[in-house]
């Protein structure tokens, strides 16, 4: 990947808080966070029924309530992974920003990226090494990787059409 000037952002009492690499191309209210892991929940949490997720979303993975692969096999398959943005959301879901690049660090001790569509998650825990990383897919992955393929291509060729002004 790619490196990039860490990206600081403000934001209640984490304005130190760190990124990298990429680019933070917008803040998200406290609402939109909160959205976005009521979302996260009802695709990666649906069997969440027992597990404490208030404390950690990721205890669903650690817990076994959804299939996802573990540590190194993790961080491979989110290497692996491509799109145009990506939503980055603190664990506990007071904070998220969308980011221009796969992030591959963070000063957040517990967070979760993916793509808009949930295609995916990656999801960074405080006991790294120990419990997680965890990646696991959307039960249509395939389907909504697609739409995100289809995003960078499209980028791509806005890209070029640009370097050859055309825009």
């Amino acid at each position: 990947m790619a490196r990039a000037t860490p990206t600081r952002f403000g934001h209640g009492d984490r304005s130190g808080a760190l990124i990298r690499p990429g680019t933070v191309i917008r803040h998200f209210s406290k609402t939109d966070a909160n959205r976005f892991a009521n979302e996260w929940l009802a695709v990666f949490g649906a069997n969440k029924q027992g597990i404490n997720t208030r404390a950690f979303l990721w205890h669903v993975f650690s817990a076994d309530c959804y299939p996802c692969m573990r540590g190194d096999a993790a961080i491979e398959e989110y290497k692996r992974q491509s799109g145009v943005e990506f939503v980055v959301l603190a664990n506990d879901s007071t904070l998220a920003f969308l980011t221009d690049m796969l992030p591959e660090s963070s000063s957040l001790s517990d967070y979760y990226v993916f793509p808009p569509n949930l295609a995916w998650t990656m999801a960074f825990t405080h006991e790294d090494g120990y419990l997680g990383p965890y990646f696991a897919h959307h039960p249509q992955y395939a389907q909504l990787n697609q739409v995100n393929l289809a995003m960078m291509q499209k980028a791509r060729a806005k890209a070029e059409a640009k370097r050859k002004g055309w825009l």
